[in-house]
């Protein structure tokens, strides 16, 4: 199936795709730091860039999109039906990446909590965010 767009409105929209401050980063952010977390954000020093990172609490978060991070047995995550291959091994990639980047953070002493996109929506958002500073906070 051919794209639907020209290749240049293709290439536009893609460079629209970022990968700091999202929706689903910033509705963390908001949580944790009204509940008096503070935290740096996307310390480059730090194997895989983590969305935010508490010295405080030693603890890293990783706020990631179904999609792109490869959440397996979410509705979100559904392989693109043209360029199949492609789009299976660069999401295997991403996913291989992640994996090797939490071992080594919690082999440095961190605690590493994963926030997936789909657990922000609708009426699990509360209970996600609720579960998260209980992490954050108890360890």
């Amino acid at each position: 199936m051919a794209d639907v767009h020209d290749k240049k409105t293709r290439s536009y929209n893609m460079s629209r795709i970022r990968g700091k401050d999202t929706a689903p980063e910033m509705i963390v952010r908001k949580f944790l730091f009204s509940k008096g977390i503070r935290y740096r954000l996307h310390q480059k020093k730090l194997p895989g860039k983590p969305d935010l990172v508490s010295k405080k609490y030693n603890t890293v978060v990783f706020v990631n999109g179904c999609f792109w991070h490869g959440h397996e047995g979410c509705r979100y995550f559904v392989i693109p039906k043209t360029r199949t291959e492609w789009w299976k091994n660069k999401i295997s990639s991403t996913v291989t990446k992640d994996k090797e980047n939490y071992r080594r953070l919690k082999k440095m002493g961190w605690q590493v909590l994963i926030v997936w996109e789909c657990s922000l929506r609708g009426e699990k958002r509360n209970m996600t965010l609720e579960n998260l500073f209980q992490k954050f906070t108890n360890g």
